[in-house]
Formats: structure tokens, sequence, C-alpha cells
């Protein structure tokens, strides 16, 4: 059995598709997946399943989702060698990893994309862009930064969704449990 973990996008934000994660926890068991677990209200989930092929999971939570809460929601599903392959490659110095956000892609972005968005610059504002992250720091806060998920999903037309250093360390670790 592999270890996933399904990053759902927008969920639980401003009163907007509330999904409390015990009830998630409690369909994606009755539907098969595996020493299911989640992580803060913004929508992780670690999970194990015979299942190797991401797509078919992802589709698999969706409809599980609209089934039993009502509503779609963008999933991204990373493997735990691709999580922990995310953060071991962080680009930033040790000062800065700490305040480091992880925008995961769902696809790579087109070169030509990738190309057009390193010339953006904003002040206080720093960001690397891989086949299937950017990595994104800002001395101001990612409150404040105009470098955020959605401007990283309209630039490079992929779904995305952010979060920060210690949601992805800790996300790691329940892999590892």
């Amino acid at each position: 059995m592999k270890t996933y973990v399904a990053f759902l996008r927008g969920i639980n934000v401003s009163g907007q598709k509330k999904l409390p994660m015990a009830a998630l926890r409690d369909v994606l068991s009755q539907s098969g997946f595996q020493n299911v677990q989640t992580y803060i209200q913004s929508g992780n989930v670690v999970f194990q399943s015979l299942e190797t092929n991401k797509i078919t999971l992802e589709n698999t939570i969706k409809k599980i989702i609209f089934e039993g809460f009502g509503f779609e929601v963008v999933i991204l599903i990373k493997t735990e060698a691709a999580l922990k392959k995310i953060i071991d490659q962080n680009p930033f110095s040790d000062e800065k990893i700490e305040q480091t956000y992880y925008t995961l892609l769902n696809e790579s972005p087109d070169f030509d994309l990738i190309k057009a968005i390193r010339e953006i610059s904003h002040q206080n504002e720093s960001f690397v862009i891989t086949n299937d992250c950017v990595y994104f720091y800002s001395s101001v806060g990612y409150g404040k930064a105009k470098g955020n998920n959605n401007f990283f999903e309209r630039k490079l037309k992929v779904p995305a969704t952010t979060r920060n250093y210690k949601t992805m360390v800790k996300l790691l670790s329940l892999c590892q449990e």
C-alpha cells in the first residue's frame, strides 16, 4: 500500500465549502482508504491506498466529496516521496526556509509561462518555479504578498494550492507514522 497526501483547495475558507475533517475522515475510510488522517481544517489528508494512479485517486475523492457534501473541490495528490522531494529541494536559505510557502502545482506549467512569470517581480518577494511547486518567500508575510496562490494559478494556468513550511513538514511526518 502506498501513502499519499491529498491537498484540498479552497475548503473551510471564509465560511465557504465547509467540510468537517472528522466527517471527511469517516467518508474516506468508509470508501476503502486506509489509515486516513487529517491535519488542520484547510484540507490536508494523509491516507494509504492500493490504487497507484493519482488521477484516479483525485477523481474518486472529488466524487466522494461531491456526493457526501454537495460541492466540487480541486484536489492535488502527492506521494510521500514526492512530498519529501519538494521539501528537500527548497531553494531558500536556512534563514528563510521556515517562512517559505509551497504552491503545489497539479501539473507542470508550460515553459513559456514560467519564463514570462520569472520576469515579474514584487518588492520583498521572491519565488522559484519547478515542475510541481512554486517556492515562495515574502519578507512582509504571505497575507500581504502579491505572489499568492491565485496569482500563480492565473499566470501559470494550472490548478494549485498553497501550504506553509510547518504544514508541509507536519504532513510528511504523518506519512511516516
